[in-house]
């Protein structure tokens, strides 16, 4: 039997919409309804008078961070967060799941637990399911939440399988660990965006006797309408007398849309992070105060609306604020957003009970996307405005053509693969060039490094996962061992929000790797790795490589990477190996420097309208005489060329100049 005594009200027609009650220790709560999300045990910028105003009747607190700070004799010493807070109504506390989740490079997940550094002090932490109970018990939360492994929702299946069947094992676990306590405890539905997933984790937690469910895993890189089905297919298979639950999604619209679907309680952040940047939630839409329009705007955020700050401040003030970084205008603007989340709850659960449901979802659709039309005629913003938002990010713009994708640096201008498809032109000049498959299915010990500079939007990573996974697990002899290097994953995070154009990343692995740094394929043949940051200083931290795929953008945005200098550098870590670098360019600058620095160069492949790209290769790679060595008819052009001297040297320095010269593929045959 459930300690929450959940009634259920009304469920709307031709809608899954539900209003319910429930009681706990302290107070009667009516859905759906919204939490208020109070982390620290508090809810930033917010009184708690305004919240209990509102109508707020449970606050979210997070115990991950509880239990670094204050720590659990704290709420010993004053008998629970409700004496420690001085809030009267329910708490729910997280588990801190999804705060572990969020720390890929300082926690490692283990059948025991979940291990991790203390922002605090740096100490190390394992949280089990019954150590995060225990807290929680101490905590004296109304409603507690099973510790759960959170992965990004696309990751690939055996990931989120793992995970899900980790959370299942955790579950049972937490509720031996809740024992007699009358807490309430929810179970979470995990299985990232698979269907038959969701499905089977919905079934294995609710035959365990919690007191409500809870849609986890949701709001961590699905799109909008994966994470609608996804909601629509766990509601389904929950049973219809205990509460729904889906975790940290929040726009008024997400809201609308899961009510729609038959969930009854909320948290976000959004009401009070977004108040910090000026946005606020109206009837009209989303308004944001850092426009100009609002300067000397003499009207409340709301007219609907009778909160203390549309009842007491103009635009105008409320703007100055904004622009003059006044905490008071987030405390106000986060006021109105929390207020206009309880008032919209209030008005779902009022016409699911009137049986006005569906016009009020209709309506609101529509109403609660649109975008800053606040102060002159409303008008919602058209679905291709919204779309247009989702192509930028950071300096980069995706642009398409003849329906392939490819990204823009907007500061430089300049675009990737900008005339070729950029899938084929990675197979042509990185992985059939390179004889790829060809080495991995030479027998050896010793695994193929491969260095991916400049993972962009990991076109050229994703050709040669591609080309390793079409072949027989027994094809492959040597295991490939890919690093890649990017400063900057901005690139690569907005292509993957676009798998319409850029279908080479319609896989798991680009996922895991922003994630975790780390993939690995099921067959274990391959092993990707990701370095982000400075090449100059990261590319001594990985293996020496046998192939090298040179593909950041040019000398006009990544300056650096081209310098003499940079080539010297890697021209020492391959001098060991027999290491071929393969690269787009036939710049004499660059073919200078890869020269001066002690590489040998050979001609590439043709690409688009380039006859000619580039190939680098170390004294030992050189000898093999596999590759068209530049000659002296090169030389020669070099000599009466105005671009001679390679980017980067020194000022007085002609040393460089000699050792073109008197490069040994220009003096004689390696061989010879």
């Amino acid at each position: 039997m459930s300690r929450l005594d959940f009634r259920l009200e009304a469920t709307a027609r031709d809608s899954r919409a539900r209003a319910a009650r429930f009681r706990t220790a302290h107070n009667e709560v009516l859905t759906p309804t919204f939490m208020p999300v109070g982390t620290h045990a508090s809810v930033r910028s917010q009184r708690r008078e305004d919240l209990l105003d509102c109508g707020a009747q449970v606050l979210l607190a997070n115990t991950y961070h509880l239990l670094l700070r204050p720590g659990v004799e704290i709420f010993e010493k004053f008998g629970g967060i409700h004496g420690f807070m001085n809030w009267p109504r329910s708490v729910l506390t997280d588990s801190g799941g999804f705060q572990i989740f969020s720390l890929p490079n300082s926690r490692l997940m283990k059948e025991e637990g979940a291990e991790f550094r203390s922002y605090i002090d740096q100490s190390t932490i394992v949280l089990s399911p019954e150590r995060s109970i225990a807290t929680q018990k101490v905590i004296g939360s109304d409603i507690m939440m099973v510790l759960d492994q959170c992965v990004p929702s696309t990751v690939e299946k055996h990931v989120a399988r793992e995970a899900m069947e980790l959370t299942h094992r955790w579950a049972k676990r937490s509720l031996d660990a809740r024992g007699d306590s009358p807490q309430a405890l929810f179970g979470i539905v995990q299985g990232a965006c698979y269907e038959d997933l969701r499905i089977e984790s919905a079934r294995t937690v609710t035959q365990l006797p919690f007191d409500g469910f809870a849609i986890g895993g949701l709001a961590v890189g699905e799109s909008i309408e994966q994470r609608d089905e996804c909601t629509a297919i766990v509601t389904e298979h929950l049973p219809h007398d205990r509460p729904r639950y889906l975790m940290g999604v929040g726009t008024t619209r997400d809201i609308l849309e899961a009510v729609h679907r038959g969930v009854d309680m909320f948290d976000c952040i959004l009401p009070t992070s977004l108040a910090q940047q000026g946005v606020v939630f109206t009837s009209q839409g989303r308004r944001s105060l850092k426009r100009g329009v609002y300067r000397d705007f003499d009207g409340p955020l709301d007219p609907e609306c009778d909160c203390y700050t549309c009842k007491t401040y103009s635009v105008a003030y409320l703007f100055h604020l904004q622009r003059t970084w006044e905490t008071q205008g987030w405390q106000l603007l986060g006021l109105h957003n929390i207020h206009f989340y309880m008032q919209l709850m209030r008005r779902m659960r009022a016409h699911i009970l009137a049986g006005t449901w569906l016009e009020f979802y209709h309506e609101q659709r529509g109403r609660l996307d649109a975008r800053d039309g606040y102060g002159r005629p409303n008008a919602r913003v058209t679905r291709a405005q919204r779309f247009a938002q989702t192509l930028r990010l950071g300096r980069y713009e995706v642009i398409v053509q003849d329906d392939v994708g490819r990204i823009r640096d907007t500061v430089s201008g300049e675009v990737m693969h900008s005339v070729n498809d950029p899938a084929e032109e990675a197979r042509s000049l990185y992985v059939e060039q390179s004889r790829l498959l060809e080495r991995l299915a030479e027998p050896g010990e010793e695994p193929l490094v491969v260095w991916d500079v400049g993972l962009g939007a990991a076109a050229n990573a994703m050709a040669a996962v591609h080309a390793v996974e079409a072949l027989p697990a027994e094809a492959v002899k040597r295991k490939l061992v890919l690093v890649s290097f990017e400063n900057d994953l901005d690139s690569l995070r907005l292509a993957l929000r676009h798998p319409l154009w850029f279908k080479h990343l319609r896989h798991g692995a680009p996922h895991e790797l922003l994630l975790r740094n780390a993939w690995t394929n099921d067959a274990g043949t391959i092993e990707w790795s990701l370095l982000p940051g400075d090449f100059a200083a990261r590319k001594h931290e990985a293996p020496a490589p046998d192939v090298v795929f040179f593909d950041p953008f040019s000398f006009r945005t990544d300056s650096e990477l081209w310098t003499l200098g940079s080539f010297r550098e890697l021209a020492t870590i391959c001098a060991g190996k027999a290491t071929e670098l393969f690269t787009y360019t036939y710049s004499t600058q660059v073919r200078a420097a890869m020269l001066a620095a002690g590489f040998f160069v050979a001609k590439g492949r043709p690409t688009g309208p380039k006859q000619e790209t580039t190939i680098g290769l170390s004294p030992l790679a050189a000898a093999r005489g596999a590759h068209e060595l530049l000659g002296a008819d090169w030389l020669a052009r070099w000599e009466r060329s105005d671009a001679q001297a390679p980017l980067g040297v020194s000022e007085g320095d002609e040393t460089w100049r000699a050792a073109v010269r008197e490069h040994p593929q220009f003096r004689r045959p390696l061989n010879g």
